[in-house]
């Protein structure tokens, strides 16, 4: 073997030996940034042995929570059921705050910080839905039942894993069943807490929110619109030459559907609803649409918003002053004009890493149990928190789900369905403390 083959051989042990380190200083600085995940605790032990063995309880909750409808803004037959079972498990201070959200209240110490947990009451299928959930064993089929009604389901199992284990805590833990998650409500009611119910009383913020073990720890933020192009309509015939809103509507589309967007940070736009006119020999007197846009950025967000903006305002001016310049006066008489109405805005934020301390953590108590959770970014309840620069992650809340917002959802609790809410228990009280 030649000194320089030798030479490069060295060199490349050196090398994997560097990164080997670098890897191991890596992984020791994360768990460094970690809670201490207190599993070895005999009251933590007790309650992680309570959530499985009490796994089917969990599940009839989960089923019997679906079956009573919570459509968009009507979130409120299930709500004050939710309240009566936290009110039943022992629970002190349960209340329906002003906008519908269900809060209870599990005081600690007082020297710890104080962590919420919540799942979201509402769904997006409309009134008169059919919600009954049919069982074939481990596997459950209904509108809801994965998102959220498993999210629901853990909240519950982990408040009754607390109190039979006696499990006291340093800081408050707040259990919380909150309304407007889902797309029209706009994070209505997590907004509702973090503004004015709870407004600077929560250091930690845990959103359980479908279903398999993964965390979410950026919030993709979005915004939508219903976008109308009016004016005073007309016969197709007779009226032929003023300005069209259907005309401008397709002049806007097409300008949007050719946007160029980043793909890091992954950043999207979608027109998903058209609508207007009356008849096929009718100038419409108006057209809309509805867009949606999104972003882990906020400055991506505003970057795509600004140029959908000024398309929207450019199909107006090309669609008036087409007609204007062919037919006068007429055409200036029935210029169309531009309506912008805001569906929904969600706040971005992509500043937490797997070191940030409240992920870290809820990878350490995943490790813990036994599996390794990928992270990931969403829109979730989280946005709120994590845009006001509270820590704040949204976990899986057990199990597989297919089918999510369609009539034909579906979970499967599988053969460890239960480790959703111990792996939600154990974040909790590693971050609230365990005494």
């Amino acid at each position: 073997m030649t000194s320089k083959l030798k030479s490069r051989l060295r060199g490349a042990v050196l090398t994997c030996a560097s990164l080997s380190a670098g890897l191991a200083a890596a992984t020791a600085a994360l768990r460094a940034q970690s809670l201490a995940i207190p599993s070895d605790n005999p009251r933590v032990r007790a309650a992680l042995d309570t959530i499985k063995a009490q796994n089917a309880w969990m599940l009839d909750q989960q089923v019997s929570i679906c079956q009573i409808a919570a459509p968009p803004f009507k979130e409120a037959k299930r709500g004050a059921e939710y309240a009566r079972r936290l009110r039943g498990l022992g629970l002190t201070n349960v209340r329906v705050d002003t906008i519908g959200n269900v809060i209870a209240e599990r005081r600690g110490s007082g020297a710890g910080p104080t962590v919420l947990i919540e799942g979201h009451l509402d769904t997006v299928f409309p009134e008169g839905t059919d919600v009954r959930v049919k069982r074939t064993g481990t596997h459950f089929a209904g509108p809801g039942i994965g998102d959220d009604c498993r999210g629901l389901a853990v909240v519950l199992s982990v408040a009754r894993a607390f109190l039979k284990a006696n499990l006291p805590t340093n800081g408050t833990v707040y259990f919380v069943g909150n309304v407007g998650e889902e797309g029209p409500g706009n994070l209505r009611g997590t907004r509702h807490l973090f503004t004015k119910e709870l407004k600077g009383k929560v250091d930690y913020f845990i959103s359980v929110d479908g279903t398999g073990l993964d965390v979410t720890k950026h919030g993709v933020g979005s915004k939508r619109y219903k976008v109308t192009y009016k004016g005073p309509g007309g016969h197709s015939y007779g009226a032929f030459g003023i300005p069209n809103p259907i005309h401008a509507l397709g002049r806007a589309m097409a300008q949007i559907a050719d946007i160029q967007v980043p793909a890091t940070p992954k950043t999207t736009f979608n027109v998903g609803v058209i609508s207007g006119g009356t008849s096929v020999n009718s100038i419409p007197f108006e057209g809309s649409m509805e867009i949606d846009m999104r972003s882990e950025t906020m400055e991506a967000l505003d970057a795509v918003d600004a140029q959908v903006k000024r398309i929207l305002t450019d199909a107006l001016n090309a669609e008036n002053d087409r007609w204007i310049k062919q037919t006068g006066a007429r055409a200036e008489k029935a210029r169309i004009w531009l309506q912008i109405d805001t569906i929904g805005i969600r706040p971005a934020n992509s500043t937490q890493t797997d070191s940030s301390r409240i992920v870290a953590t809820a990878l350490a108590a995943g490790r813990a149990l036994g599996f390794t959770a990928k992270t990931g970014a969403s829109s979730t309840d989280s946005n709120v928190p994590m845009s006001l620069g509270i820590p704040a992650i949204t976990i899986d809340g057990g199990g597989i789900g297919t089918g999510a917002h369609s009539l034909g959802e579906a979970y499967d609790d599988g053969p460890n369905g239960w480790l959703g809410p111990q792996w939600a228990l154990l974040v909790v009280a590693a971050l609230a403390g365990v005494r």
